[in-house]
C-alpha cells in the first residue's frame, strides 16, 4: 500500500457514501457549467437583440460653425463648409476594422431638403437591409420600399399628406409611390420619407455622398471607445459619437444576465464544497485508528495528510469530468426551452474542459484542507489506547 492506493481502496471501501457525494458535487458542477454556457449565449443574444433597437455609434462629416450675435443678441450658429461623406469608402473602412466581427450594422444615410408645394419635407435616403438592422422595431403598413420612385413615410408625414400604401406625392425632386406607411415610433422617422441611399443620391446630383453613418456596435465584449478609436484612425475629418447612454442601458441588460449566473454558480460550488469538507471531516473521525496506526507503521504527517488530499483530488477530478460533460450537454435543451436559437454556438472546447476539471480538483483539495490538516494531527498513542 501508498498514498496513491489507500485513498482509492478508502474510496471504495465506502462505496454508497462515496458514490452519493460524487453525485452531489457532480450536479453542483454540471448546475454551474450549464449556467455559465447558458449565460454567455443568452448575454449575446440579447446583445443582438438589444442592437436592433438603434445604433450606438453616430459618425458625421466636422461641419464648420459660426456663432452669429448682435447688439447682445444672439442669432444663432450659422453652419457653412458642409461636406458629405463617402458612402463607399467610409463603409469599407469601418467594416475593415481590427474589431469588424464587433460591428453588427453600418447603416449610412443621405439628408436632402424638398418641398411639397411651400412646405418643406425631408428626403432620407437609406440602404434598408442596413436600416432593418437597428431598427426591427418598425412596423410598416404596407411594405418596404422595393423598386424605383417607392417610398417610406413616416406617419407624421402620412397624417399630414393623407398618404397610404398605393398613393402618390409630388415634391421638388419628382413624384413618388407610398410602398407603406410606418407606425408611430416616437423618433425622427415619422416626420421624413425615406427611400433608397442609392437613388436619393442620383436625384440630388450627389453621387456615393452620406450626410452621416450609424453603426449598430456589440459592445460587451470589448470596451466601446476601442472600436470608435479603430474607426477614427481609418476615417479622418469626421466626428464620432457614442450614444453613452444606450450602451449603458444595453451593457446593464447583458451585465445583470451575467452577473445573476456568476453569484449562483458561487452559491452552488461554496454549498459542494461545503458538502466535500464535512464529508471529510466525518471520515477523519470514523478512521482515527486507522490513522493511528498508519502514523505508528511510519507514516509521517505529511504522508496522512496526503492520504486525504488525494481522495478530494480523486473526487474533483471524477467530479469535474463528469459535471463538465453533463453541464455542456445540458445547456441544449435549456437554450431550446428559452427559445433561444443561438445553441450552435455552443462547441465543446477541450482547453475549457481541462481548466474546469482542474479548477474543480483544486476546489475540492482545499475544502479537505482542514479536514486533512486535522487527520494528520492525530498521534499514534490515540490508537493503541482505543485498540
Amino acid at each position: 500500500m501508498n498514498i496513491l492506493t489507500i485513498p482509492l481502496r478508502n474510496l471504495r471501501r465506502k462505496l454508497a457514501r462515496t458514490l452519493l457525494l460524487l453525485l452531489v458535487f457532480a450536479l453542483g458542477v454540471t448546475s454551474i457549467v450549464a449556467l455559465n454556457h447558458v449565460s454567455t449565449v443568452v448575454g449575446e443574444s440579447l446583445e443582438k437583440k438589444l442592437t436592433a433597437y438603434g445604433a450606438n455609434i453616430l459618425i458625421a462629416p466636422k461641419a464648420e460653425t459660426l456663432t452669429v450675435s448682435y447688439g447682445g443678441f444672439s442669432l444663432g450658429d450659422l453652419l457653412f463648409d458642409l461636406h458629405y461623406l463617402s458612402e463607399a469608402d467610409s463603409v469599407a473602412k469601418i467594416r475593415n476594422i481590427h474589431m469588424k466581427d464587433r460591428i453588427s450594422a453600418v447603416a449610412p444615410k443621405l439628408v436632402v431638403l424638398s418641398k411639397v408645394g411651400e412646405a418643406s419635407l425631408g428626403l432620407v435616403g437609406v440602404r434598408f437591409a442596413e436600416e432593418q438592422l437597428i431598427k426591427s422595431f418598425w412596423a410598416v403598413n404596407g411594405r418596404i420600399p422595393e423598386a424605383k420612385g417607392q417610398v417610406l413615410a413616416g406617419a407624421d408625414v402620412a397624417r399630414t399628406y393623407d398618404l397610404s400604401p398605393g398613393k402618390a406625392l409630388t415634391t421638388t425632386l419628382g413624384t413618388f409611390t407610398v410602398s407603406g406607411v410606418l407606425e408611430p415610433t416616437g423618433g425622427d422617422d415619422d416626420h421624413v420619407l425615406l427611400m433608397d441611399l442609392g437613388e436619393l443620391q442620383t436625384l440630388a446630383g450627389k453621387p456615393d455622398a452620406a450626410s452621416f453613418i450609424e453603426v449598430a456596435a456589440l459592445c460587451s465584449g470589448c470596451p466601446i471607445d476601442e472600436i470608435i478609436t479603430e474607426i477614427s484612425h481609418n476615417l479622418h475629418g469626421v466626428e464620432i459619437k457614442a450614444l453613452s447612454s444606450i450602451i449603458k442601458q444595453r451593457m446593464f441588460s447583458i451585465t445583470f444576465v451575467q452577473r445573476l449566473a456568476l453569484i449562483l454558480s458561487l452559491v452552488i460550488l461554496v454549498t459542494a464544497c461545503s458538502m466535500v469538507g464535512l464529508s471529510m471531516l466525518s471520515a477523519v473521525n470514523e478512521r482515527k485508528k486507522e490513522i493511528g496506526i498508519l502514523r505508528s507503521l511510519g507514516y509521517s504527517k505529511a504522508n496522512i495528510f496526503s492520504i486525504f488530499s488525494f481522495e478530494a483530488l480523486f473526487l474533483g477530478l471524477s467530479a469535474g469530468v463528469l459535471g463538465y460533460v453533463s453541464g455542456f450537454l445540458l445547456s441544449f435543451p435549456i437554450l431550446d426551452l428559452l427559445g433561444i436559437p443561438d445553441e450552435g454556438r455552443l462547441v465543446f472546447s477541450w482547453a475549457a474542459f481541462a481548466l474546469a476539471c482542474l479548477l474543480i480538483a483544486a476546489v475540492s483539495v482545499l475544502s479537505a484542507a482542514l479536514p486533512a490538516y486535522k487527520a494528520s494531527r492525530v498521534e499514534p498513542s490515540e490508537a493503541l489506547v482505543t485498540l
